[in-house]
């Protein structure tokens, strides 16, 4: 008798362990379903921020998949010929859609400060935090959820805008902006424009433009980053 106990349990348990690996590889196709549907692509690499010509900091940047959604995180940090050396560090999670979920970032200077934002219905929800000072709360509201967040020295984000754009339309595609470090809410427009060239290679050209800025995204077949160039600012992001 207690032997066909042990070889009932014995059955059940391998049977439980079967019915659990196929749960895990119905869950996994799944999640692969998802993230096949999404804008986003596994990314990851560094970049050289130069002003002027002259090297003045260097950036790292993943973006990956994160759940159901995607998660795209920097750090950079400057070194002008005049002036503090910064760090600046931030993560973005992203929705399928390239609809931001939250943001985090931290500015390490003469100051540590830094924030977190959650975005909902097109509503972004902002708690600061300064050195020395109190947590200061503010919303801002957008007429449209999928907004793009492109803070301050924070490059690989244009990364994330080229993956927002929509390339089946292409023509000029216009998006609210956030620029957190600054609190400053405002509009972009973004237009394919078709080849360009760089160093002696051939890139796909993206021109992003704002009130008082043009900058020029080159991107490979894939649509990933490879050069940003704001000539206003003599600014030119390399990817190394």
């Amino acid at each position: 008798m207690g032997s066909g106990v042990s070889i009932t349990m014995k059955f059940r348990t391998s049977f439980f362990a079967i019915s659990l690996g196929i749960l895990a590889c119905a869950a996994l196709t799944f999640a692969a379903q998802k993230n096949s549907n999404s804008l986003f692509a596994q990314d990851k690499g560094k970049l050289t921020i130069k002003l002027d010509g002259q090297t003045v900091g260097h950036e790292e940047f993943e973006i990956a998949s994160s759940g159901a959604g995607w998660r795209a995180k920097g750090t950079a940090e400057i070194k002008p010929p005049e002036g503090t050396s910064s760090k600046i560090s931030g993560t973005l999670t992203l929705q399928p859609d390239g609809a931001p979920i939250s943001y985090e970032w931290t500015s390490q200077a003469e100051k540590t400060n830094g924030a977190h934002i959650l975005f909902a219905n097109g509503i972004a929800k902002i708690t600061l935090e300064m050195q020395g000072a109190r947590p200061f709360e503010q919303d801002l509201s957008f007429n449209n959820p999928l907004i793009a967040v492109l803070d301050n020295n924070l490059y690989h984000q244009y990364a994330v805008l080229a993956r927002v754009y929509d390339w089946s339309k292409r023509g000029v595609q216009t998006f609210p902006v956030l620029i957190p470090q600054e609190l400053t809410p405002g509009t972009i427009t973004v237009e394919s424009t078709g080849s360009a060239s760089a160093d002696g290679k051939t890139f796909e050209g993206l021109k992003v433009t704002s009130s008082d800025l043009e900058i020029l995204l080159l991107l490979d077949t894939n649509h990933r980053l490879m050069r940003l160039e704001v000539p206003a600012a003599k600014v030119s992001v390399i990817r190394d």
